[in-house]
């Protein structure tokens, strides 16, 4: 397949869902979507070493958390996110923006912890086995198994102090 028709390939197959996985990961849409360019970047640069060991999806989604975490260990991302964090809990007193906010799954896993974060998005945003996350953050499919437990515990955890029940129904808070 000539180069130009495997990177539009990638690009289609996997964008948007390396999109939301770095949006997830991020907290920023607009880093997000630098993360994901120079994901597809490093990718093509790349791709003759692919060596086919895992899945091209691992691959590729392996690239991107790396790439996102390269963007978080950047100085220039923590001053940003200190200052979004900054606005956020200015905005938090707007019943308006409570309202469209409260509740949400998305804002309850951004709670998370980078590690517990990236093992749910992994698991339920990109769909991944427990094999193919296994081998994405270097642990055996039962530590692996094992850590999806525990970030769904705390996630939900997380649910139920923002006002859903067990069942995942609001409460009504």
């Amino acid at each position: 397949m000539p180069a130009n028709q495997n990177v539009e390939r990638m690009v289609d197959e996997y964008g948007d869902a390396l999109l939301r996985m770095c949006y997830l990961y991020l907290k920023d849409y607009h880093l997000a979507e630098d993360a994901v360019q120079e994901t597809f970047i490093k990718a093509i640069k790349s791709y003759d070493s692919f060596k086919q060991k895992s899945s091209e999806k691992t691959w590729i989604t392996r690239i991107a958390i790396n790439t996102c975490k390269n963007i978080m260990r950047n100085h220039w991302f923590q001053m940003v996110q200190d200052n979004i964090d900054m606005h956020i809990t200015a905005i938090k007193g707007n019943p308006i923006d409570d309202f469209h906010t409260k509740n949400s799954v998305t804002e309850a896993i951004m709670k998370l912890n980078v590690n517990d974060r990236k093992i749910i998005v992994l698991y339920y945003y990109q769909e991944l086995p427990i094999k193919e996350i296994a081998e994405i953050i270097g642990k055996t499919q039962n530590a692996t198994l094992q850590r999806l437990n525990r970030a769904r515990m705390k996630l939900k955890k997380i649910l139920m102090e923002d006002g859903y029940d067990e069942n995942g129904f609001e409460t009504g808070n």
